[in-house]
């Protein structure tokens, strides 16, 4: 279990999927983590969902830890950091913000600060989600590698350089929400054809998981992994064929790119 205290200041649905998701594989203790958000009565209920200490100010999270993750809305994280940076200096410091790499981290916090820039998403809360790392950071390697080790208990950690974190943020971060659409979908076609809707939601989640799984161990092509389950003639083939006809890989490319257009 990893004894580093940690403070995060911003305990949103990210922050909290993380600590969540550490929590649930106890790599850490709750009483390892201090928590604060702008508004203390509500993070007060968050905290005490997780067993974590809230505190009131920024000031007295980061004094309680060693590691301290900030985790505001990329438009606060100025605001945020400008007040704090000194404090800042001596503790390793992990960032969670779209658009912010290590470039404008570095400007905006002490010079010599340890820091690096990260993006989960929310399946860290379950331990199956990603974490995408900024490969160009100030920790050490010691550091770097504790960190990525600790996070690995809950996801599937990946380096990438800085001018990818953007497309590798859309690919795991917001995809969550398209195939959430898409589990949806499979479920009221279940419906449809008499299934209980919690039983096709079970069946439909259950092979989203295990299809990813698949791959993940074995690497195979996913379109060796469809033409596995395509008989000739059989029922999935026609199914493969409807979503051609519908643009299904044309919508899902579509959707990425107009995630990609507003960053």
């Amino acid at each position: 279990m990893n004894c580093w205290k940690i403070g995060v200041i911003g305990f949103g649905n990210i922050a909290q999927a993380l600590i969540g998701g550490l929590l649930k594989v106890q790599a850490i203790k709750p009483e390892q983590v201090h928590v604060c958000a702008a508004h203390y009565d509500k993070v007060c209920v968050s905290a005490k969902k997780y067993g974590v200490y809230a505190c009131q100010s920024a000031e007295e999270v980061i004094n309680k830890s060693d590691v301290v993750i900030l985790a505001v809305k990329p438009y606060q994280m100025e605001k945020v950091c400008a007040p704090i940076q000194n404090l800042l200096k001596d503790k390793i410091v992990i960032t969670v913000a779209s658009k912010w790499n290590f470039d404008k981290f570095d400007a905006a916090l002490a010079p010599g600060t340890h820091h690096l820039s990260m993006i989960p998403n929310t399946p860290v809360a379950v331990a199956q989600g990603i974490v995408i790392m900024e490969e160009k950071n100030s920790l050490t390697e010691e550091e770097f590698s504790m960190w990525k080790e600790l996070l690995g208990k809950i996801a599937l950690v990946e380096v990438v350089d800085s001018d990818h974190m953007s497309i590798a943020d859309t690919i795991s971060g917001c995809t969550p929400a398209f195939t959430a659409m898409y589990l949806e979908a499979l479920g009221d076609a279940g419906v449809k054809h008499g299934l209980t809707r919690p039983m096709a939601y079970r069946l439909v989640a259950q092979m989203l998981k295990g299809t990813g799984a698949l791959y993940l161990e074995q690497e195979k092509h996913p379109g060796a992994m469809k033409d596995a389950v395509c008989s000739p003639g059989g029922t999935t083939i026609r199914g493969v064929e409807a979503l051609e006809q519908n643009g299904f890989r044309a919508a899902a490319m579509s959707a990425i790119n107009a995630a990609m257009s507003k960053k």
